[in-house]
């Protein structure tokens, strides 16, 4: 499993402005309803209720929402790079501005957690995150995300 896999390159996008968590979460349904092939509204719904168990943001500015949802057959992720940090109740506190959100079928197991391990190790590297932070352009994202974990495996 690599990044390439999990991350279509529609699925990269950079907003400007987002003022709360739940709006931030409402634009991560936006653009994963259309992949999941389902509604705006049964997305953000399987997003919140998995925050209610416990916040994903892990830190350092990154936040890792995820969800199982019916109907999938794979793993599907959704990247945002945010242009003003917002509160997300990471565990350190500090407001996130990347966001890596995954969604598995209802049904997987070990396929979803070795995806959110996957995409955690990614985002955990300052270097990358450092690059994600200070690239503009959503194909330039998605590259820098989908060659770096093909390169560190190689």
């Amino acid at each position: 499993m690599d990044l390439a896999s999990l991350l279509r390159p529609q699925s990269v996008r950079i907003i400007a402005d987002v003022s709360s968590k739940k709006r931030l979460i409402q634009s991560v349904a936006d653009i994963a309803a259309p992949l999941t092939d389902l509604s705006v509204t049964d997305v953000t719904s399987a997003l919140l209720e998995r925050e209610s168990l416990g916040p994903t943001g892990f830190g350092k500015g990154v936040a890792l929402p995820h969800a199982r949802l019916p109907g999938l057959t794979a793993v599907e992720g959704v990247f945002i790079k945010l242009d003003r940090p917002v509160d997300f109740d990471a565990v350190d506190r500090l407001p996130v501005d990347l966001i890596f959100a995954l969604f598995a079928p209802e049904e997987s197991g070990t396929e979803h957690l070795k995806a959110l391990a996957l995409v955690s190790r990614t985002l955990r590297d300052p270097a990358l995150c450092e690059k994600l932070r200070s690239n503009s352009d959503p194909a330039t994202l998605h590259t820098l995300l989908t060659e770096t974990r093909a390169t560190q495996a190689a």
